[in-house]
């Protein structure tokens, strides 16, 4: 459920829903969504095992991981790290363990592939 806070929307957890993505085990919660920009944020949920196809980063992305592990690039995060994708960065993304996380966006990603 969305309603007007203080400064802007406000989203209650409990009543925001998870909506899976077309990649196995991969979950969205979206947060916010500027259809006119792009910009957003969103959290998503990844089983163990899980993984998301390499895309294209046109404005960049930021990354906080709430809980579990996620692998992006190279890059091993756990519950607490933060990576910053400047723009025009690409990378995959999976989860050995399953993990949480929230990330905010500029701009739309661009799916390249698998």
């Amino acid at each position: 459920m969305t309603e007007q806070g203080t400064f802007g929307p406000v989203v209650r957890g409990e009543a925001a829903a998870w909506r899976a993505l077309p990649y196995p085990g991969v979950s969205v919660k979206v947060l916010r969504n500027d259809k006119d920009t792009g910009d957003g944020a969103f959290l998503l949920k990844f089983d163990a095992g899980a993984r998301f196809p390499a895309h294209h980063h046109p404005g960049g992305e930021h990354v906080f991981v709430l809980e579990g592990d996620l692998l992006i690039g190279r890059d091993r995060l756990t519950a607490g790290d933060y990576l910053y994708t400047p723009p025009n960065g690409t990378h995959a993304a999976s989860s050995e363990g399953g993990c949480v996380f929230i990330t905010t966006l500029p701009k739309p990603i661009e799916i390249l592939g698998d």
